[in-house]
């Protein structure tokens, strides 16, 4: 009976947890372990405060008046940290079993639930977005074609060299702001597929941004070894990662002792669109820096939208379209000393599909 209840648990979809009368972990099913981000063996007999760290301290003491009073216990949208510092939101419910007194929490994260629908109004306003701009640079694009061939035009008929400098310059705008609606467009080729190892990618990156910044900002990684290649396109990728990291250094510049931190982990059962994945690719890029305004932090995917006087705004908004191409989404969450940019990227995907 007991090997048969151990299967029910393992193979349900909410995180189980059975701790001891001295609330030491004694059990985790695999959604516990996965939504905790730690293993059975690594956890038993650990005390819960230090595997779970609650916004409101007063929930670990309810549940030790729920193992004396056998009361059981439900709270809504509990905010929790786990040990390696994921912030995660969980429908939580304790109750003490009888025969062994041990209590058991149950965890129903709707993270997944709250970002679903984030990521939907997120899709519809790029897509209005996306369709806004190509409606504009339609527009924009067919004058400008005709204003360059007149000026080259007029440059063939001039003889004096300095009016044919006047010329040039407007032929040498006009593809600038060409280059510039283009840049506005996103990426036009579809992405070449092939099995792409991540981390040479972060490390290419970090190279770049190191050497246009001499080494002033601290890179930390936290790469987990075991990752399997992701099916992509390494240029594109690339350049996606680039605009998020190049972000971050930039925002950095008045920050005492700048810190990027650069983390890759797998994910299961990760939902992406209306997609359940069974398996994806987390990349989390964490600054130290000031953080983004809370009214930015719904617009800064959208072109043209900066938090910088100089900024174009096209790079995340680029960057969102290159993740999108390969099937994954990407987030954001800031406050003041903490910006972290997650990349989700699907790893059980084909190449070609």
């Amino acid at each position: 009976m007991d090997l048969a209840k151990s299967d029910i648990l393992d193979q349900l979809t909410t995180a189980v947890t059975a701790l001891d009368p001295q609330l030491r972990v004694c059990y985790l099913n695999p959604a516990a372990q996965a939504l905790l981000g730690t293993s059975e063996a690594r956890s038993a007999g650990l005390p819960v405060r230090e595997l779970i760290h609650p916004e409101d301290p007063q929930l670990l003491v309810r549940f030790e008046d729920v193992l004396q009073t056998g009361q059981s216990m439900t709270r809504r949208a509990v905010s929790i940290r786990t040990r390696d510092g994921t912030e995660i939101t969980a429908d939580l419910t304790v109750s003490r079993e009888p025969s062994t007194g041990c209590l058991i929490v149950e965890m129903q994260p709707i993270n997944r639930l709250l970002r679903i629908n984030r990521d939907d109004h997120s899709v519809f306003s790029q897509e209005t977005s996306r369709l806004l701009v190509r409606g504009l640079a339609h527009e924009i694009k067919n004058p400008l074609g005709g204003v360059r061939g007149a000026a080259q035009l007029l440059e063939r008929e001039l003889d004096d060299d300095q009016l044919k400098e006047y010329t040039r310059v407007i032929i040498d705008e006009a593809d600038r702001l060409k280059e510039l609606v283009d840049r506005m467009l996103g990426p036009n080729a579809e992405p070449h597929k092939l099995p792409v190892n991540v981390h040479a990618v972060l490390e290419h990156v970090i190279r770049l941004v190191d050497a246009e910044n001499s080494g002033a900002i601290g890179f930390i990684r936290d790469y987990d070894p075991s990752l399997p290649p992701v099916i992509g396109d390494e240029s594109q990728l690339i350049q996606a990662i680039l605009n998020i990291l190049a972000n971050a250094a930039q925002a950095l510049d008045h920050t005492p002792h700048p810190t990027i931190c650069l983390r890759t982990r797998a994910v299961r059962r990760f939902t992406i669109g209306t997609r359940l994945h069974r398996i994806v690719l987390q990349i989390d890029i964490t600054d130290n820096g000031p953080g983004i305004a809370p009214d930015m932090l719904d617009r800064i995917y959208f072109p043209m939208i900066s938090g910088r006087p100089d900024g174009t705004g096209l790079g995340l908004a680029i960057t969102q379209t290159i993740i999108g191409q390969h099937g994954g989404i990407i987030e954001c969450e800031s406050r003041p000393g903490r910006t972290c940019f997650s990349v989700f990227l699907p790893l059980e995907d084909k190449a070609g599909e």
